[in-house]
């Protein structure tokens, strides 16, 4: 079924994209927030219809996607830094809107400009480098949240609603249709009604109570900024187009996978001067098991850009032209060399080592001390 409402989704954004031109993008490793921000938020929505190509200042390289994904991944390391001030996040380390983002006066139209993002990375194929939480989702979808909601992004208050909705408060709260925000050492009363503060919270009226708490602290508090997002998002990719999805398919359609299923990375490999009993080849797989995750992902970014992998798994890496498999190339060089990358191919070339030591020395080398990409 997802499958099927992605292949619609392509179908309508294949008639959205422009069949020539680019939307380049030459972007300052050291500067790459707000190089990126001017530079998108310059661009119509027609030019971002166009093939996505991204240079960084000062090197070589022609991007057939890979310095796409690397180019997202670090831009998603700025955008969605709590220290930025446009997101924060939960305890499971989901992001979610900062209410109080609007310490930096610029943050709407910087919410505007994270919108646009992640219509890009819908439109060329690619996943951002990281996950929300399901209400935000649910607001992308322009659906209604609900208490059930909350627990994705404050579970304290999550469990006292709870607590109210199931008890009977008659004689024992002291509350008023009225919620307390605390905003930079300073207590802001915010009324959940008109009057709200003089409304007490009874049995009776509860469930109203826990209805315009739970908006306020999903919606209300953040809904300039998520108008923003919206804006950016929509003048990409109209809201009618993503409306079948649910908030789960939108999340993986968004995020790709962010584990490796090594079974189905096999299983869309493609070799190239070697066979499955090449010593590279069996070697590879060997490093690839005794990885832990962590290292799993390092190792993705090395070859891929992106630790991310399509919802699709393997078989839909993107190459420049469409999908293009991963590639284990053993290429005729010294084994001086380290294994050597082509992100925007999917490829990794390795000389053929004499032993297995060696290959492990070389590949370990090679993912800590690499930084940028080399290319043909």
């Amino acid at each position: 079924m997802l499958e099927e409402k992605m292949s619609k989704l392509n179908e309508e954004l294949l008639k959205l994209k422009a069949p020539t031109g680019h939307c380049r993008l030459e972007i300052n490793r050291n500067n790459i927030f707000t190089e990126s921000f001017r530079q998108i938020m310059r661009k119509r929505a027609t030019d971002c219809y166009k093939r996505l190509l991204v240079k960084f200042k000062g090197e070589e390289g022609i991007d057939y996607g890979g310095i796409a994904r690397e180019w997202l991944s670090l831009l998603s390391k700025e955008m969605f830094n709590p220290a930025f001030g446009l997101f924060q996040y939960t305890r499971d380390n989901q992001l979610y809107i900062n209410p109080d983002s609007h310490v930096n006066s610029s943050h709407l139209y910087y919410f505007k400009f994270v919108g646009r993002i992640m219509a890009l990375c819908i439109l060329h194929g690619h996943q951002i480098d990281a996950d929300f939480t399901l209400p935000f989702y649910k607001q992308m979808l322009r659906q209604e949240v609900t208490l059930d909601d909350l627990r994705f992004v404050d579970v304290q208050l999550y469990n006292s609603l709870v607590w109210f909705r199931t008890n009977d408060i008659t004689d024992m709260i002291e509350s008023t249709f009225t919620v307390n925000h605390n905003s930079f050492g300073e207590v802001h009363v915010h009324e959940l009604k008109t009057g709200g503060s003089n409304i007490p919270v009874t049995e009776d009226n509860k469930l109203e109570y826990i209805d315009l708490y739970v908006k306020w602290r999903l919606t209300v508090g953040c809904e300039s900024q998520m108008r923003a997002f919206l804006k950016g998002f929509n003048e990409l990719i109209p809201i009618q187009l993503i409306s079948e999805f649910t908030p789960q398919e939108l999340h993986m359609m968004l995020g790709g996978l962010n584990y490796v299923d090594v079974s189905d990375w096999k299983k869309y490999t493609k070799l190239k001067h070697c066979t499955v009993d090449s010593n590279i080849v069996r070697w590879f797989w060997t490093y690839v098991d005794q990885l832990t995750t962590e290292k799993r992902q390092a190792l993705l970014k090395f070859v891929l850009g992106s630790h991310r992998i399509p919802l699709q798994g393997f078989k839909a890496l993107q190459g420049s032209q469409g999908p293009r498999l991963f590639t284990i190339h053993q290429v005729n060089i010294s084994t001086n060399n380290l294994p050597r990358a082509h992100t925007c191919f999917n490829r990794i070339d390795i000389p053929a080592y004499e032993s297995y030591d060696i290959f492990l020395e070389k590949m370990n080398c090679a993912i800590e001390e690499t930084e940028g990409f080399n290319f043909e």
